[in-house]
C-alpha cells in the first residue's frame, strides 16, 4: 500500500487488509454547476422543475435548483479516484450500493467533496468484496449530502 501525494494505491490483498478501518480524505472539492445537472437530467429522463427550471426553484424551497441524489451518488466513483486505486485484482466491478441516503439537498454552485473508509474485505474464490463507506461533504453545511455503503467486487487472476 502506497500513499505519498494522490490516492492510496492498493496492490495486494495486505495492502487491502491494512488499508480496512483507514479514513481516506478529504478530496479536493468539485463545484456542481446547473449545467452538470441539466446533462444528468438529459441522461436519465429526470426533468423534475426542482432540478432544471430555475425561476420555479427560485420561488421553491430551497431558493434555487437542487442537484437531483443519483446525481451526487453518481459522483462518488469518479470522486474516489482522488482518495484511493485498486491495482489489484484483473477488474473492479460495482457489486452494488448499501444504505444510500440524501440527508441534504445540494443547490446549484455548491461544492462537495469526498472522504471514505474501507469497512471491510471477504475473500472469496476468486474475487474480493469490498464494502467501501463514503461521506459526500456538502460545503458550510451541517449533514453531508450522501452516504452511502458501495460494494466493490475486486476480480482476481485472469
Amino acid at each position: 500500500m502506497t500513499a505519498t501525494t494522490g490516492p492510496l494505491v492498493i496492490d495486494s490483498i495486505a495492502d487491502l487488509e491494512a488499508a480496512v478501518g483507514v479514513e481516506l480524505g478529504p478530496g479536493p472539492w468539485l463545484r456542481v454547476d446547473q449545467d452538470r445537472i441539466d446533462t444528468f437530467a438529459r441522461a436519465t429522463d429526470d426533468h423534475q422543475w426542482i432540478h432544471v427550471d430555475q425561476e420555479r426553484a427560485a420561488a421553491g424551497p430551497y431558493g434555487a435548483t437542487i442537484a437531483h441524489g443519483y446525481l451526487t451518488l453518481s459522483l462518488v466513483s469518479g470522486l474516489a479516484a482522488d482518495l484511493y486505486t485498486f491495482t489489484l485484482g484483473s477488474a473492479r466491478l460495482n457489486y452494488g450500493l448499501d444504505r444510500v441516503r440524501f440527508p441534504t439537498p445540494v443547490p446549484v454552485g455548491s461544492r462537495l467533496r469526498l472522504r471514505c473508509t474501507i469497512a471491510a474485505l471477504e475473500e472469496r474464490e476468486a474475487s474480493v468484496l469490498v464494502p467501501i463507506d463514503f461521506v459526500v461533504e456538502l460545503e458550510d453545511a451541517d449533514r453531508p449530502a450522501c452516504v452511502v455503503r458501495k460494494m466493490s467486487l475486486v476480480l482476481l487472476g485472469g
